[in-house]
């Protein structure tokens, strides 16, 4: 199996360092060899102290979202070698604040998508009669969703207003209106009818572009937004018939 030797750029810092750094380690890599290896390797044998984040790899989990190269992606199923450059430019996700190295915390992000008056990750009604393991109280069904946090990451609205709820928050309350499961639907489409939801979009489509499990929040923004024309133009109507 061909090897080549490739130079990886990876973004670096801690908390006290007075600026963030880059610096540059030479992996050896095969056509297997993904991103995530490669920065586990650079981990085991160059510089234990680099700090990453992964668990499944196999895209399900989506703790190994980082910007490769200037983009959004997972990188435990991005072959290095079919980058096609010789620097492979490793970065954490934008919009995300920074705790490590390409480690970013998430609590705000979660805190968007799981609001504690509504909460959108809901819990699975599949299985009910099944036994949870020891230390688990119960299960989540995230849906195709795998909260990796891409679409906040390459959304240009998130790096200018810290208060929008984003795109993967706005994209589970049209799953709401799409599949309510006892939840209401109009309740979903008053939460994101307001200058911090679905109309602060711009139409980008950068989250769509760059969600791994084919989401689409971008598409789903438009269809609460379209959703939301609709009501108003009966309201409209409805009014206009007295």
């Amino acid at each position: 199996m061909a090897q080549k030797e490739l130079q990886f750029k990876l973004f670096r810092y801690n908390e006290g360092d007075e600026a963030p750094r880059y610096e540059t380690y030479p992996v050896t890599v095969d056509e297997n060899t993904t991103v995530l290896i490669a920065l586990m390797h650079i981990r085991r044998d160059q510089d234990p102290s680099l700090m990453l984040r992964h668990s499944c790899h196999h895209a399900s989990c989506g703790t190994c979202a980082m910007v490769i190269n200037g983009q959004e992606q997972l990188a435990c199923v991005v072959r290095a070698m079919e980058l096609g450059t010789e620097t492979v430019l490793v970065e954490p996700l934008r919009n995300i604040p920074v705790v490590s190295d390409l480690v970013v915390d998430m609590v705000n992000f979660y805190g968007r998508l799981n609001p504690a008056d509504r909460p959108y990750i809901r819990q699975s009604e599949f299985l009910a009669e099944s036994a949870t393991p020891d230390g688990i109280e119960l299960y989540t069904r995230f849906e195709n969703c795998i909260e990796c946090g891409a679409c906040v990451s390459a959304c240009p609205i998130m790096g200018t207003d810290e208060n929008y709820y984003g795109p993967a928050a706005l994209a589970a309350a049209w799953r709401v209106v799409e599949e309510p499961r006892g939840r209401d639907p109009q309740d979903a489409l008053d939460w994101v009818d307001n200058e911090k939801g679905c109309w602060r979009c711009h139409v980008a489509y950068e989250c769509t572009e760059v969600c791994p499990t084919g989401v689409d929040p971008g598409g789903k923004i438009m269809s609460l937004r379209g959703e939301l024309t609709r009501q108003k133009f009966r309201n409209l109507f409805d009014f206009g018939r007295r």
